[in-house]
């Protein structure tokens, strides 16, 4: 079978208008292969809500969790009145909604009592919204006379037990996508499946993390061996910078793989880190395309585009950050610092973002979310206690406000001077580069900006080097 699975997310599923539409491109799509999987997140917010719930309901806010219960009652009970005409699919699915939402009050309750929540209730309560749109979009498109059957992931995908951030695996999900989707499609069902959920071998409800639907649409894909992956969002494809930054961003049409692994880790919240994983192996090609202007080709993401020699692709930032130095003459030759200076990073559970180390080996430096600096710069204290004393060590400290801004293009490797017409084209500017990183695959390039420069670094590249290129985004 031909096999499609294509993936809506929360603004493409958010409201009645986005849900009809969402419809309308799967009863189009289902003409033109002959297997499809669909995918839906919550409506838009409602995840956010769910976990607010879960939030105040630890600090003993009875009357605010109470209120965005009732709520998110009410925003899934005017869907259904206002998307579904069938009076028997009515009472099913309000019944459906008030079961989950009586749920939710259930745990939030016991919560608030016990002042805590554990992991694992945090992804009973965050999988509500997935499920309850589910069966809502499953039903509407019955509605509009397509042969349809809402299924939960935890049927379907297997995991570990890392409640919140769940490991998928890859053969149990394979039997069971075999035993429990695949006759399904063999019938002609379309089958919308929940996203982000999932379930661990005993069947207790997991999550693949904030974001997780881009990443069950690719485990499916993987798992049916599927023709195409289709991601549905708000925008026309992957753009070569964010439009709110520069107007003059344009949809880049085709990237490779290794390319928008780089742009979702970096910053750029069209896909999910991990979404690629699954399919890359299988070279899988991956559509992103836009709900709102279905006619739009998207973006091809493939193994082998065709890339232009010395293209630079696209240009994405990560802010709120601080980038941390651990710095002393008696650094020199001295093994392991770098290794105990990671350790205590890891100690904190905070994610390193780039790295860079002078090769006199005098100064470390690395970049963390602001968020984590302050118990980063004591664990670092206290592991170097005995270097601090003895002035191995001069200072540790934090500079905060900083940007990480990465320039991204496979054709970057094959010709020489991509560098220097990045970097004058902040010189131009007046813009100061505080620290940089390079992987040897010359995929990209991250530059550590102060914030107040950041906007206008992304619009001196992208003008001088993505625009006035010759080969350019179009």
């Amino acid at each position: 079978m031909r096999t499609l699975v294509m993936k809506f997310g929360g603004t493409s599923v958010g409201n009645a208008q986005a849900l009809t539409q969402a419809a309308c491109i799967v009863k189009d799509q289902k003409t033109h292969w002959d297997a499809l999987v669909v995918v839906v997140s919550a409506m838009n917010g409602v995840t956010n809500s769910l976990l607010q719930c879960a939030q105040t309901a630890t600090r003993g806010e009875e009357q605010t969790y109470t209120r965005l219960i009732g709520e998110l009652r009410f925003k899934h009970l005017k869907i259904v009145d206002s998307l579904i005409d069938d009076p028997v699919k009515i009472p099913d699915l309000t019944g459906m909604i008030e079961q989950h939402i009586s749920e939710l009050g259930a745990i939030c309750n016991s919560v608030n009592v016990l002042g805590e929540i554990t992991p694992r209730g945090m992804d009973t309560i965050s999988s509500l919204g997935e499920r309850m749109n589910a069966r809502i979009f499953s039903a509407l498109l019955t509605q509009m006379e397509i042969s349809s059957q809402p299924l939960d992931a935890t049927q379907l995908i297997v995991t570990d037990s890392n409640f919140q951030n769940a490991h998928p695996l890859m053969e149990a999900t394979r039997a069971r996508v075999q035993q429990n989707l695949v006759p399904l499609l063999e019938q002609g069902v379309v089958v919308v499946v929940t996203g982000f959920i999932s379930a661990n071998e005993d069947g207790i409800i997991t999550t693949l993390g904030r974001g997780g639907s881009d990443y069950t649409s690719s485990i499916l894909g993987d798992a049916l061996d599927a023709d195409e992956v289709w991601t549905w969002t708000d925008v026309d494809g992957v753009m070569s910078a964010d439009p709110r930054i520069v107007p003059q961003a344009r949809v880049i049409p085709e990237i490779s793989f290794s390319e928008v692994g780089e742009l979702a880790y970096f910053g750029a919240k069209v896909l999910h880190p991990k979404t690629i994983r699954p399919i890359i192996e299988r070279n899988i090609p991956l559509w992103v395309k836009n709900t709102f202007n279905s006619s739009h080709p998207g973006t091809r993401i493939s193994q082998n585009p065709v890339s232009i020699p010395g293209k630079v692709t696209a240009i994405t930032t990560i802010r709120d950050l601080s980038m941390i130095t651990v710095a002393g003459r008696g650094m020199l030759g001295v093994p392991g610092i770098a290794a105990r200076t990671f350790s205590a990073v890891a100690r904190q559970g905070a994610s390193v973002l780039m790295i860079s180390q002078s090769s006199s080996e005098q100064s470390i430096c690395f970049v963390i979310p602001t968020e984590t600096a302050p118990e980063v710069i004591r664990s670092l204290e206290e592991e170097m206690a005995l270097e601090l004393m003895r002035k191995d060590i001069d200072r540790i400290w934090a500079q905060d406000d900083m940007v990480i801004l990465t320039v991204i293009g496979a054709g970057m490797r094959e010709i020489p001077g991509v560098s220097a017409r990045i970097f004058g084209a902040l010189g131009r500017s007046q813009i100061n580069v505080i620290a940089i990183a390079q992987g040897s695959s010359e995929y990209s390039i991250s530059m550590v900006v102060a914030a107040p420069d950041a906007d206008r670094a992304v619009q001196q590249i992208h003008h001088e080097v993505i625009e006035n290129e010759k080969g350019g985004v179009s």
